[in-house]
């Protein structure tokens, strides 16, 4: 197909930076979200409702912005890759342990630490994905490495599906550990990011606080599109299990399938809006992403059968998807070439940060209007839709620009 042109291009070092990095947040979201397709489970094995697991989901996203922040500073002082090898097996490690949780406490706090690893995945991996390929390429790599988020979902369904019922929620988190075999990979395959090097080799290197001069309005900008970006994921995700489970009362398998075609319709709007915001420009392209998930609406939250459920998820997240499929090159376009390891991770994490009550809110929404999930799940994601579009629409956008360069900018 034509649109997966800028792919073909590139070569053969710079498919196996793409691959690794496409694949570390793919492995990062896998361990996430196998909490949450069991914690009505964990709920049940630890005796408390299903809001109290939840709060589990807000310490992973509350801590994700300390490990961007850190991680982000070690891969800006000491190259991408050895510091992405690094936090990979962190969070591998982590996410087995989370297997063995004596109680909920524990659990919490693995969960917590969790946080810390998965935040820095991101940022690095984007970083150095983008400073790798040409400038005519990001566009449709950063849907690419965007959809690795809802293919770890994917696989978090599929082993859901095939395992959850002949293993528990602990031999689920045991599965989980399988990430830290893609160090390996790394290890072998790819190098350091060739901006990085080159700017390191020179010398040019400046403190954070002295790149980012002049740039701080623009960081606070980013840390509210960034809290209206993930309200709009969480928002969408981390209850549609326990949505389907609870309120429909779907078995394992229903689950597993109708949690797999969502992602199916992420990975689709992912790479479609992300390579076609190489042509109409990254706001343009976020902004109609946003707004083409209103009328999906209905027919996500409210489809009166299994089918229109399925069809109402892969169009919903076809659409979510699909405006998250420009952040990965958005981000790092407007990044100063000093804290680009950095930069786009915190901000995209402290976002996260302000969107951490999502799933908390959502239940206690869904409570107060006698468990109606997908009245919870439906009003927020209309609200959260039309803001994530305005917000957008006014700030600003470096489509292109070359790293190393300064940006020419359009917008506010």
């Amino acid at each position: 197909m034509a649109f997966l042109a800028p792919l073909r291009e590139l070569d053969r070092t710079q498919r196996h930076t793409v691959l690794a990095s496409f694949l570390g947040w793919t492995l990062d979201a896998f361990d996430y979200f196998l909490l949450v397709f069991v914690m009505p489970e964990v709920a049940r094995e630890f005796g408390v409702e299903v809001a109290g697991v939840t709060f589990a989901l807000f310490l992973t996203l509350t801590m994700r912005p300390v490990g961007a922040f850190l991680f982000g500073r070690l891969a800006d002082r000491y190259g991408r890759r050895p510091v992405l090898m690094a936090d990979i097996v962190l969070y591998s490690a982590l996410g087995l342990a989370c297997a063995f949780a004596p109680s909920l406490t524990a659990l919490l706090v693995l969960r917590a630490l969790f946080g810390v690893a998965m935040g820095g995945e991101w940022g690095i991996g984007a970083s150095l994905a983008m400073e790798s390929i040409p400038a005519r390429a990001r566009g449709l790599v950063s849907g690419l490495l965007q959809s690795g988020y809802p293919c770890g979902y994917f696989l978090g369904a599929a082993v859901y599906a095939l395992l959850f019922d002949h293993i528990g929620w602990r031999g689920m988190f045991m599965v989980g550990a399988l990430p830290a075999l893609l160090v390996l990979y790394i290890r072998r395959s790819v190098p350091e990011s060739p901006v990085w090097q080159a700017r390191n080799g020179a010398g040019q290197r400046r403190d954070a606080l002295s790149a980012m001069r002049g740039h701080w309005g623009r960081f606070l900008y980013l840390i509210v599109l960034m809290a209206l970006f993930n309200m709009f994921s969480h928002g969408s995700q981390d209850l549609y299990p326990t949505f389907l489970k609870v309120q429909h009362r779907f078995d394992t398998a229903t689950v597993g399938v109708l949690t797999m075609v969502l992602n199916l319709g992420a990975l689709v709007g992912g790479l479609a809006f992300g390579a076609w915001s190489e042509r109409v420009g990254r706001r343009r392209a976020i902004v109609t992403a946003a707004l083409l998930a209103l009328p999906v609406i209905p027919l996500w939250a409210f489809g009166g059968s299994v089918l229109l459920l399925g069809a109402g998820a892969f169009l919903i997240q076809a659409m979510v998807q699909g405006a998250w499929g420009v952040v990965p090159t958005h981000l790092n376009e407007l990044a100063p070439d000093d804290v680009r390891g950095t930069l786009p991770g915190f901000a995209y994490q402290l976002g996260n940060l302000l969107a951490a009550f999502t799933a908390t809110a959502q239940a206690w929404l869904a409570k107060g209007n006698g468990g109606d999930y997908a009245f919870a799940l439906a009003a927020w994601i209309a609200a959260v839709a039309v803001l994530l579009a305005a917000v957008t629409w006014l700030g600003p956008e470096a489509r292109g620009v070359r790293f190393g360069e300064p940006a020419a900018e359009s917008g506010a």
